[in-house]
């Protein structure tokens, strides 16, 4: 079974309670610390050996100390008790894609063959607001490969408006 199958349920219900109390932001930082613990290599260690769950949940407790509330804690446990800490990380991406959507917010890439100016970047997120009907965080990088244009990726959406893709389209139409 693949980290984001595991992490789902665990994930989905720590936003519905983060979203009852109207806490996602803390929460997001909570899962976040706890996911940032089990990256050490000590603490991968001890999550992968024999130790007993409880035992597990105490110690990796006591090393997450006051960065976790009462409820976050009892995550902790609950995700000890079914041998799933290694999941945390996995969580934490579900959890914000979660509070994305809740943001109503996707993020674009935008690859420029030159750095875009203020005016320019926020026409494009204009634009991509409208047709998208949601706030959108841009991030932009230059590839001086492209000549000229812009490549923009939103989710799903791919608009290529780069000299090359407008080329190769060219080409492709006059193939056919």
């Amino acid at each position: 079974m693949d980290m984001i199958t595991i992490a789902r349920p665990y994930a989905k219900a720590a936003f519905d309670f983060a979203v009852e109390k109207k806490a996602v932001d803390e929460w997001l930082t909570m899962l976040g610390f706890a996911a940032e613990v089990t990256q050490n290599p000590q603490i991968d260690d001890l999550i992968n050996s024999n130790l007993n769950a409880e035992k597990m949940a105490d110690m990796f407790l006591a090393i997450c100390g006051e960065q976790l509330n009462e409820q976050g804690q009892n995550l902790i446990k609950a995700m000890a008790v079914n041998g799933r800490l290694s999941a945390l990380p996995a969580v934490v991406q579900e959890f914000a894609v979660m509070k994305a959507e809740l943001d109503r917010v996707v993020e674009a890439d935008v690859v420029s063959a030159t750095k875009l100016t203020k005016q320019q970047m926020a026409k494009i997120q204009a634009s991509l607001q409208k047709r998208l009907d949601r706030k959108v965080k841009l991030n932009c990088s230059v590839n001086k490969k492209l000549m000229a244009g812009i490549i923009i990726t939103a989710g799903d959406l791919v608009i290529d408006g780069s000299v090359r893709g407008r080329l190769s389209r060219l080409a492709e139409t006059l193939q056919s």
